[in-house]
């Protein structure tokens, strides 16, 4: 593996998610692989499960980890190609990547959507440029479009939970939220699940359609009921509107995961890939009641992480 960014970057997700459960039966299995290596793991944004997964399971590869907190650490970085630079912004992003090739033999970087400029979030205009200038290999910890090790994460979860021989139907849910979210969770879960052997479907409210470029032709039912019908896993993530680019259309339904609305499942499992608005996304009764996998998931964010550094430190050793 050369880099990590999306599902397109795993040749068998199946074989990935296998690697994955074996490093969780023994996370110390290959602690010298990534001795005399160092990773960076260079975050633009807030963290936690990433931030700490990612440093759990590189001390576990033997890693050397460099964190930088590079909006509150480093100096204010430019973007812009071609920029004059008699503002604010003292490094620009070229240098400071450069300086990584220096200094770690992998770059993993965190980047939110800016929600302000449609194309330069679809476009990945900071993960782009990571990729264009990292003479490394570069692993996404989330951008604007995806977060895949919470996506692969969430795979590994689901195939956990799942022992019967027909295909589990699984739901991705919109949920409510006080303020305009990005689309990333969603649209990676889209297209990770697709590589699974699931039924899928999508619900969200009318105006909330995500990207067809991630969910393809997957079924979305904006009833939020009849799409939770029969369903053995439910999603739960909130994301503003795609098409109207961060808005937050009006919503009359109420369209909080419940214990109510699982009655019509087949005692579904419950996912969501944390941090939640308690009692606004999801009710303390779900959350917290015996449906919930949440936490699982969030331990396995560890297992995704190392399974992925893993093959890069491969890639790295082969060439």
């Amino acid at each position: 593996m050369k880099k990590f960014t999306a599902v397109s970057d795993v040749d068998n997700l199946q074989e990935m998610i296998k690697k994955a459960l074996r490093i969780k039966e023994n996370p110390l299995s290959e602690t010298e692989k990534g001795k005399g290596k160092t990773i960076g793991l260079v975050f633009l944004n807030s963290s936690l499960r990433t931030r700490l997964s990612s440093q759990i399971a590189a001390q576990n590869l033997g890693l050397n980890v460099l964190t930088l907190n590079a909006a509150q650490e480093a100096w204010n970085l430019e973007f812009a190609d071609g920029a004059v630079m008699n503002g604010d912004t003292v490094e620009h992003i070229k240098d400071a990547i450069e300086v990584l090739n220096q200094y770690c033999d992998i770059i993993a970087v965190r980047c939110f959507a800016g929600m302000k400029n449609k194309e330069d979030d679809v476009n990945e205009s900071i993960l782009s440029q990571f990729e264009q200038h990292a003479k490394v290999p570069v692993i996404s910890l989330e951008s604007a479009t995806r977060h895949p090790l919470q996506s692969f994460a969430d795979c590994i979860t689901i195939t956990e939970n799942w022992t019967e021989e027909r295909k589990p139907k699984v739901v991705l849910t919109w949920a409510p939220h006080i303020k305009p979210i990005a689309q990333a969770v969603g649209n990676s879960f889209a297209e990770w699940i697709q590589e699974m052997d699931v039924d899928f479907v999508i619900t969200n409210p009318v105006g909330y359609d995500l990207d067809k470029n991630f969910t393809g032709g997957v079924q979305v039912i904006h009833d939020q009921d009849e799409a939770l019908k029969d369903a053995d896993f439910v999603y739960v993530k909130n994301w503003s509107s795609f098409d109207d680019y961060a808005a937050m259309p009006e919503v009359k339904e109420n369209w909080m995961l419940t214990n109510g609305k699982l009655q019509a499942t087949n005692d579904a499992k419950v996912m969501h890939c944390l941090p939640v608005r308690r009692n606004v996304e999801l009710s303390d009764e779900v959350m917290d009641g015996e449906n919930s996998i949440i936490y699982q998931q969030a331990k396995n964010r560890i297992f995704s992480a190392q399974a992925v550094f893993s093959e890069i430190l491969d890639g790295i050793v082969n060439n």
